[in-house]
């Protein structure tokens, strides 16, 4: 049964669009990794209290799903969860996908965590664009992904790895619907 689910991938794969369906339809906990790691003005969070946040979200349910990117909490998100889903789709899919959600979140305004948003400047100018990100970390975060997965430590992990929307979205269209509430 998925009751407890990371969700890993590249930068605008798709993570937490896949976390909310998961969310809504298997009534798990949704805990966002961004969420909880920036702070207003885009300030990060320090690594201490970054962890201590992710004890407190998962320790707080018993069922959810995490889906984020950060290496340096890797193992504690990773050994909290008996499911792990990677996004392994290609590049120009990924890539197209982070630009059109950029786009569209400066177009919106949309509120990102802690009240901050998206800019044009620091989108497709700045050193820290999402979109120069997704594009450098592609390749590493491709290898990355595929060694932690064979390390001894991940051995507990159900790993479904979908390396296409479509084959993602036939997986969860084929799930049961869960809901703990009714």
């Amino acid at each position: 049964m998925l009751s407890r689910i990371m969700i890993v991938g590249t930068s605008g794969a798709g993570k937490t669009t896949l976390a909310r369906s998961l969310s809504q339809r298997l009534s798990l906990h949704d805990i966002e990794l961004d969420a909880l790691f920036w702070n207003p003005q885009w300030q990060e969070s320090s690594l201490e209290d970054f962890r201590i946040k992710i004890i407190s979200q998962t320790d707080a349910h018993e069922r959810f799903v995490i889906h984020g990117n950060y290496s340096k909490v890797r193992d504690l998100t990773w050994a909290r969860c008996d499911t792990l889903i990677w996004l392994d789709y290609s590049k120009p899919t990924v890539m197209w996908r982070v630009t059109k959600r950029s786009i569209l979140r400066i177009i919106t305004g949309e509120r990102l965590w802690s009240d901050n948003r998206e800019s044009f400047y620091k989108t497709f100018f700045s050193k820290d664009s999402i979109i120069r990100w997704a594009w450098t970390t592609f390749d590493s975060r491709k290898k990355q992904n595929a060694e932690w997965l064979s390390a001894p430590e991940n051995a507990h992990l159900n790993v479904l790895h979908f390396t296409t929307p479509q084959q993602t979205q036939s997986w969860l269209n084929a799930l049961p619907s869960t809901d703990l509430n009714h």
